[in-house]
């Protein structure tokens, strides 16, 4: 098991998160997980860098293993994200992995394209990370017509070795579906019943040893009203379901949504406390379910203080491969 720190583009400048990176890999975090947003969720959050051009720095700066939360298809073409991947890859052996979701048109309505029905979504991303396997071990010239088309594609730079690609799920239904064809799972924090019921609909069905990860969301602070204070100003746009926010298109329709979130609505997704036993619990809790990568988003601002906070009282108590 690995934990690992979630560096958010939409709430720090790339440069305030190279230092957090390599703040976090001195404090014993072994993973990072990075969002790849053109748009942030909230105008108070501010920030939306260009993730990819980031990964290269921050791998060089650190030793750690690093992934990233994309969804290939509109906003990028699956070769071009293919491209990359191997390149990371070359430069990195063995220390870039993908997570691959459908997306959310907040980021994909830049390009202007018909933003599809999530059934057209799924089979594109399905579509996308087959072709990117392809290109990742295939010699000939690959061409592809379905959601996208692909003509006389071939990576001459290829990754020393096939990167893990996670498949993103917020319900069972998609935790099923993508078993069958990811080489795992990645899903958010959720009560442990809930929990277990996405577990179950992705080992049922051909996802019985592969590997799962989840991206939790706490916000610790020197006080729990603080820590409470920092989740809602930053992340009360994001508790909504899947299905509610992946077709908006905005910042300010998210803000004019959040407006409605009251603090204990906020409490219900994220894990809000002051103490160390608080996260302590929630993590053996998930080692227990057997997630391989638990990657730790404080949603406030206040991340040097978290960071300084689970090095000393939160991450000796746990046993990092």
């Amino acid at each position: 098991m690995k934990i690992g720190f979630h560096a958010s583009h939409e709430q720090f400048t790339p440069r305030h998160l190279l230092k957090l990176v390599q703040k976090a890999e001195d404090a014993g975090f072994k993973a990072v997980l990075s969002s790849d947003h053109f748009h942030p969720w909230s105008d108070t959050q501010g920030e939306s860098g260009f993730a990819w051009s980031w990964l290269g720095a921050a791998m060089q700066s650190t030793s750690l293993e690093f992934g990233i939360v994309n969804a290939p298809g509109q906003r990028y073409h699956p070769a071009i994200i293919a491209q990359a991947v191997a390149t990371l890859d070359q430069m990195f052996p063995g220390r870039f992995f993908l997570c691959s979701g459908s997306g959310q048109l907040l980021n994909e309505n830049i390009t202007g394209e018909k933003w599809p029905a999530k059934r057209d979504r799924n089979q594109r991303l399905r579509e996308s990370v087959e072709v990117m396997q392809r290109l990742w071990q295939e010699d000939d010239y690959l061409n592809h017509k379905g959601m996208f088309t692909v003509e006389r594609a071939k990576l001459f730079t290829k990754p020393t070795q096939i990167p893990t690609v996670f498949g993103a799920a917020i319900t069972e239904k998609t935790a099923a579906w993508l078993s069958s064809w990811a080489d795992g799972m990645i899903t958010i924090s959720k009560p442990k019943e809930e929990l277990k019921k996405m577990i179950a609909a992705f080992r049922g069905t051909g996802g019985e040893n592969k590997p799962m990860a989840l991206k939790v969301q706490i916000s610790y602070a020197a006080t729990r009203e603080e820590a409470l204070d920092g989740a809602w100003q930053q992340w009360k746009n994001n508790i909504y379901p899947s299905k509610v926010i992946a077709d908006i298109d905005s910042p300010e329709k998210f803000d004019a949504m959040g407006q409605n979130t009251r603090k204990e609505d906020v409490e219900k997704h994220v894990i809000v406390g002051n103490d160390a036993d608080t996260f302590i619990e929630k993590i053996r809790e998930y080692e227990a379910l057997e997630f391989e990568k638990i990657v730790i988003h404080n949603v406030n601002t206040q991340q040097e203080d978290y960071i300084d906070f689970f090095k000393k009282e939160v991450l000796p108590n746990f046993q990092q491969q």
